[in-house]
């Protein structure tokens, strides 16, 4: 039986891994320890196969930061993180898969814009949440070897039944808003379960290096509202009236290429589409109340 250990209990991610593992328990024990407390640094990892790195501080760093706030993206999405790597290693763990971000590569392209990123794109963060996450990942690739095999993931937006963040404001636009801006932009996105099904493949191969999940199907952010819509019978008009104004504001109002900018993926067969992006957004939408 494969022991993996997810460090970051209660996470978004880490929970939805647990869930989806679990229906093959004969073959997988999922433990789960919280890093809140330093209670973890007492816990030996011998035993586990695969340590799933998910505790961190989410992206929150639009605009200005505090100081303080800067810090603890250091402390807990930087040293934490190569402090847990370094433990499980010297425990005799085989590989450390940690969760980074497409956000080391800075912000999104302006609207009409192409920004595609490959295997060679240079990493070029923005704010504090980046910089952290980028430097986890110089801190935890050195203790690759044939011994420990570390595995660093950098996906795109993350969306899925229970999730946060810029997928629940669009949700709410979509429930609300009678129009909506209709513009053809292109987003890399990662579907949860799409998501899990990738690490747990990384786990059965024993894998180490550098990954790019994503969805096979790039995602227009309008044609996102619109199914969101869709799925709870609801009716929004998709407008061209509004674009003008947009490209106007282009480079010059952050979210207006945050949501309407282009930031992709190369496809490359890493690409997943065991859930297709339609289904997808129905089994987010079930049980979101209209």
């Amino acid at each position: 039986m494969r022991r993996i250990l997810i460090t970051g209990a209660h996470s978004y991610i880490g929970t939805s891994f647990w869930k989806y593992m679990a229906q093959w328990a004969e073959r997988y024990k999922i433990d789960t320890v919280d890093m809140v407390d330093g209670k973890w640094r007492e816990m030996s990892f011998a035993g586990y196969g695969s340590v799933f790195h998910v505790a961190g501080i989410a992206h929150q760093d639009s605009g200005r930061i505090t100081e303080e706030r800067k810090q603890q993206y250091f402390s807990v999405n930087t040293d934490l993180a190569i402090e847990t790597a370094t433990k499980a290693k010297a425990d005799g763990v085989k590989q450390f898969i940690f969760m980074s971000s497409i956000i080391v590569y800075g912000a999104g392209g302006r609207l009409g814009k192409t920004k595609v990123i490959n295997k060679d794109t240079k990493p070029s963060p923005e704010g504090a949440y980046g910089f952290s996450k980028l430097k986890a990942e110089e801190g935890i690739q050195p203790l690759n070897d044939n011994s420990f095999h570390v595995c660093i993931l950098r996906p795109p937006m993350i969306y899925g039944p229970g999730c946060k963040g810029n997928y629940t404001l669009l949700a709410k636009a979509a429930l609300k808003l009678p129009i909506f801006p209709d513009i053809k932009n292109e987003r890399s996105m990662l579907f949860v379960h799409n998501l899990c099904t990738y690490v747990k493949g990384l786990v059965d191969s024993g894998s180490s290096g550098l990954f790019f999940p994503q969805n096979k199907e790039y995602v227009s952010t309008s044609d996102m509202v619109l199914r969101i819509a869709l799925a709870h019978g609801k009716k929004i008009r998709m407008t061209k009236m509004f674009n003008p104004l947009l490209r106007l504001l282009s480079g010059k109002l952050s979210v207006v290429d945050k949501v309407f900018g282009n930031l992709v993926y190369e496809q490359t067969d890493a690409s997943m589409q065991l859930v297709s992006f339609e289904e997808s957004i129905k089994m987010t939408e079930s049980g979101r109340s209209a």
